[in-house]
């Protein structure tokens, strides 16, 4: 089985990897594909360095950092994984990099807005949920105790 695993560099992205490690730790046989996306160049960065060259080689330094806590975690874990970064609408790119890596199932995080947001605005993880011709699993943040 192969897990896409996408990295946003929350909290809740972290804790989506932490479940993948622990259910291939409790014996699923798989790999993983850990993602991040950058969203494309603003019409603003493209002015200021409208050097594409410059533009790419930013926003893949800035995917790295961003996945560099979950490549910690899964060689901490020693979970075989590959690595993806890409740029584009997040869901939809994460769709693609389902299909372009064969992926059995997506685990991934939601930030947990608001269901009116989330209605009118949409998330990734909603966009993902109904994209994907694959099984997703939504990891939710604990929820914050209430005094």
């Amino acid at each position: 089985m192969k897990i896409l695993l996408p990295v946003d560099g929350s909290e809740v992205s972290l804790k989506a990897v932490r479940l993948a490690i622990s259910l291939l730790q409790r014996g699923l046989s798989g790999s993983v594909v850990l993602a991040n996306v950058q969203e494309p160049a603003t019409l603003y960065e493209m002015v200021v360095a409208p050097d594409t060259e410059v533009l790419e080689r930013v926003s893949t330094a800035a995917g790295v950092d961003t996945l560099a806590p979950a490549e910690a975690l899964l060689i901490n874990a020693g979970v075989v994984y590959e690595r993806e970064i890409a740029s584009g609408d997040p869901a939809h790119t994460i769709v693609d990099i389902v299909e372009r890596y064969s992926c059995d199932l997506v685990i991934m995080g939601a930030r947990g807005a608001s269901a009116l947001r989330s209605a009118l605005l949409g998330s990734v993880s909603n966009e993902v949920l109904h994209a994907a011709h694959v099984p997703v699993m939504i990891v939710k943040m604990d929820e914050e105790p209430s005094d």
